[in-house]
């Protein structure tokens, strides 16, 4: 097979790598990926939204509950993706194998290590944030055509995850703090960001916790791209584009510092 990276372009490798890696593990993470996220959408959607259409769509925004459901569970689906992938892989190539350190006695650097394994993550949540989106459309959740640019929204979302993650686990030497990562972020998250219920329905006290998160601006975006009323509130857009961007800013240069300061260490 053609190498995938120009063989000047170091951080190419190291995405070439990973990618290697998942052509002989994909199966493994058929059902989680991308299975697993449509029968959340079936049982939640379609389930549970049979009762919720019988009662009140107001609090909706007047839209059934599988239309508004379905980009948010696009979103979370990112988030969730985007953070095993910046956890257990860092860890693996950092501490189990490392595979980083032997790249790194290669002429690729720490810097190439951090954006080649984001890269990935970054094609990794395009596959399955499209599929999804996909199933969206399949299922008659997608109000507007903007339900394509979801997906760049999405895999936003997941990045503002993915990357300041990565920085942390380039600190770790055991995965004990992974669960708290999982148990006390990413699943709070996945529950009380708007994902499920507007956020304006939670506790007063709670609200502005929501805001500052990034999967409640991921989520918040692809909604009104998927509902087609991004066009009615196109400053507050922005805000929530800037603020993912700037957790995916801030959070690449924390993942390739810590990653290089770890590869230096050994």
């Amino acid at each position: 097979m053609a190498s995938l990276a120009h063989p000047r372009t170091t951080f190419g490798r190291v995405f070439e790598h990973r990618f290697r890696q998942y052509r002989r593990t994909f199966r493994a993470s058929l059902f989680s990926s991308f299975l697993l996220p449509v029968l959340f959408l079936t049982a939640m959607g379609l389930g549970l939204g049979a009762y919720v259409d019988d009662g009140t769509s107001e609090a909706l925004g007047g839209v059934p509950y599988l239309v508004f459901l379905a980009p948010g569970l696009l979103a979370a689906t990112a988030m969730q993706s985007a953070a095993f992938e910046a956890t257990f892989p860092i860890m693996g190539g950092l501490v189990w194998n490392r595979t980083f350190h032997a790249m790194f006695a290669t002429p690729i650097s720490g810097r190439d290590v951090a954006l080649g394994n984001l890269a990935w993550i970054t094609v990794r949540l395009t596959l399955i944030t499209t599929v999804f989106t996909i199933m969206i459309v399949l299922f008659g959740a997608a109000s507007s055509p903007l339900i394509s640019l979801a997906i760049p929204a999405a895999v936003l979302t997941g990045l503002a995850f993915a990357a300041p993650i990565a920085a942390f686990s380039a600190t770790q030497r055991t995965v004990e703090k992974f669960n708290a990562v999982f148990r006390f972020g990413i699943t709070p998250l996945f529950l009380f960001s708007g994902t499920f219920y507007p956020v304006d329905q939670l506790p007063l006290l709670l609200q502005p916790i929501a805001w500052l998160t990034p999967l409640y601006h991921g989520v918040a975006l692809t909604r009104a791209l998927s509902l087609g009323t991004i066009t009615e509130q196109p400053i507050l857009a922005l805000v929530h584009l800037a603020v993912l961007l700037t957790f995916v800013g801030v959070g690449t240069v924390l993942a390739v510092r810590n990653i290089s300061r770890r590869l230096v260490r050994g």
